[in-house]
């Protein structure tokens, strides 16, 4: 025999279909939710009400759909721009192996080639020290810093915009360094970039827009 659904389970039935984000973080606030019910309709019945009005009364206090969505939406954003932020710092903290001078063949560049080579390791190593620092930002900010207003509103957005432009630019440096190889421009040069620079990045890449479609929510 089926179980009849109550006003609770309607309710967290109706709120998890609203909500898109990371998955833990979505369990954790719908078990909040049920549990702030769950003590909600037992105080009702202390007060008289039958099991299934007490219920209702608890999802009545709660709060309308309309009212409460908004909040739970900005939670599962933040958690989204912590995972993209943390997933940004570790693609990042594995470039310095790719990019050091003489550790691949595709970074041993003759002569003629070296002043370019080495225009563009320099301008990968800016950029990616900038990533780095604003990944490192963007997780303090996921943390302590959500306390602060101002924080909250903007830090989903900034965060996936940020990781995606961090992201191209760190991956087509790349691409342009192993496609301008004098030594291996093929197979082993695309081989190193697309293993530890553009598979990580398209990784973190793909967090980011989730983010960004979250925060647009």
């Amino acid at each position: 025999m089926s179980r009849t659904s109550t006003p609770v389970d309607d309710y967290l039935a109706a709120l998890r279909r609203e909500l898109r984000g990371p998955r833990r973080r979505k369990a954790d606030l719908l078990a909040e939710a049920r549990d702030h019910l769950t003590d909600a309709t037992e105080a009702f019945e202390a007060d008289g009400h039958e099991r299934y009005d007490a219920e209702r009364e608890a999802v009545a206090d709660f709060g309308e759909l309309s009212d409460v969505v908004p909040g739970y939406r900005a939670e599962l954003a933040i958690s989204q721009s912590r995972r993209t932020a943390m997933m940004l710092l570790f693609a990042l903290m594995i470039q310095p192996i790719v990019w050091q001078s003489g550790a691949w063949i595709w970074t041993q560049q003759p002569e003629s080639a070296s002043a370019f080579n080495d225009m563009l390791q320099t301008v990968v190593r800016a950029i990616g020290s900038v990533v780095i620092a604003g990944a490192v930002l963007a997780v303090l900010a996921t943390g302590i810093g959500v306390r602060y207003p101002v924080v909250r509103e903007h830090l989903s957005r900034v965060t996936a915009l940020f990781a995606l432009v961090g992201s191209a630019l760190v991956a087509g440096i790349g691409l342009l360094m192993a496609a301008t190889s004098h030594h291996a421009p093929g197979l082993p040069a695309f081989g190193v970039v697309g293993t530890f620079v553009v598979l990580p990045l398209a990784l973190v890449s793909v967090q980011a827009a989730r983010g960004l479609r979250l925060a647009r929510a």
